[in-house]
């Protein structure tokens, strides 16, 4: 066996690292990065810039990466993070059998790693991080913005009821007083997509795509989060949260549905869920839509006046007001979670750094939008 002196192998390693450089992928990878950092700073400072791109190269790739994954009856992006510890290890293992001769080459090696996330920021600015600075849809659905009271809430909300109530007649009921959807996801998420396609047609930019929901594996521990869903930009899947009770499943999956449709704002997908559920013709997902809707609207009546709260609560129907009890009561095991404040911190945090000032508090916004859209209705 043939060997050489430490001073030879020092030398043949200082060679071998002045021939080598960082791997051409990971320098793609930088650059696309650079590019997408400079297209997200025109879309912050510029409204339109961030409609256009957000409806014509964010929708290409939204539809892209759906249709990419839309053929799995699984979210792969739950598969790959509940992966992740493992990818972490193995990429430890690779670089540890790797044995770098200097330093210079495990810098190398750790800039080609963290290429792979520059990717991942490129992937997310270009399908759906301009779109946190398109024009609101106050602009573009012309609703005059204005500051909501407690009168146009209780208004609003007196509205709400008959709107739930009638739906509610048309609705099945169980022995523990929630309601029963009367189809699978799989059905939930034609009747949803049909709706879209009415709400697509009279609102142009809301991108018009087939897609599916997919169900997280994981939906009782992601509940102690208090996570309902969530969309996914590195693979273009709306994931639900399927142990939730079956009036929150249309609302939620029409709201990630949303996202995946280039409305990224929390209070805005949460609005047009609405619509969509408006829209639709089936009466169970109705009924959804204008329950959660209310939900919204009466929680921030609360808020302003609970003696007209009390007031409106009282006009719906005995079905209604037993199936809020019943989620308050499937609510108490996840209520106090601790994981649910630290999730509730890190969404916050990422809303406020994409220039959502309300940060977790946006999702109840979508009280002012509605308070518009009756008004002008």
């Amino acid at each position: 066996m043939r060997k050489t002196s430490a001073a030879t192998r020092e030398k043949a390693a200082r060679q071998g690292g002045e021939k080598q450089g960082m791997p051409l992928f990971a320098r793609i990878f930088y650059l696309i990065a650079a590019l997408s950092l400079a297209v997200y700073l025109i879309a912050v400072f510029s409204p339109r810039f961030a409609a256009f791109f957000t409806g014509t190269v964010g929708a290409f790739l939204r539809s892209l990466l759906a249709h990419l994954t839309s053929f799995l009856p699984f979210s792969l992006a739950e598969v790959l993070l509940l992966a992740s510890p493992l990818l972490v290890v193995g990429v430890g293992i690779h670089a540890w059998r790797r044995q770098f001769p200097t330093w210079r080459d495990v810098f190398l090696y750790l800039g080609s790693v963290v290429s792979v996330f520059a990717l991942l920021f490129s992937v997310f600015v270009c399908s759906i991080g301009t779109a946190y600075h398109t024009p609101t849809l106050f602009e573009r659905m012309e609703l005059a913005e204005e500051s909501v009271n407690a009168q146009a809430l209780g208004e609003l909300a007196e509205e709400l009821v008959p709107l739930v109530n009638d739906a509610a007649h048309e609705v099945s009921f169980g022995e523990n007083g929630f309601s029963r959807m009367p189809y699978g996801l799989d059905g939930m998420n034609d009747r949803l997509l049909l709706a879209y396609d009415r709400v697509c047609g009279e609102y142009d930019f809301i991108q018009s795509l087939q897609s599916r929901v997919k169900p997280v594996l994981v939906s009782k521990l992601m509940s102690y989060t208090h996570i309902t869903g969530v969309y996914s930009f590195y693979t273009g899947e709306a994931n639900l949260n399927t142990y939730f009770p079956d009036y929150t499943l249309p609302f939620t999956a029409a709201h990630e549905l949303a996202h995946q449709r280039g409305i990224a704002r929390e209070e805005e997908a949460n609005f047009v869920a609405f619509l969509v559920a408006a829209a639709s013709d089936d009466a169970y997902i109705r009924y959804c839509g204008y329950l959660n809707l209310f939900e919204y609207v009466a929680g921030a009546l609360y808020r302003a006046d609970r003696d007209a709260y009390a007031k409106v609560l009282g006009t719906l129907d005995p079905l209604v007001l037993g199936e809020l009890a019943a989620f308050s009561d499937f609510f108490e095991e996840f209520r106090d979670s601790a994981i649910s404040d630290v999730s509730d911190k890190v969404n916050d945090t990422y809303l406020k750094l994409h220039g959502n000032e309300a940060g977790s508090a946006s999702y109840g916004l979508v009280v002012r939008l509605a308070v518009a859209y009756f008004k002008k209705s």
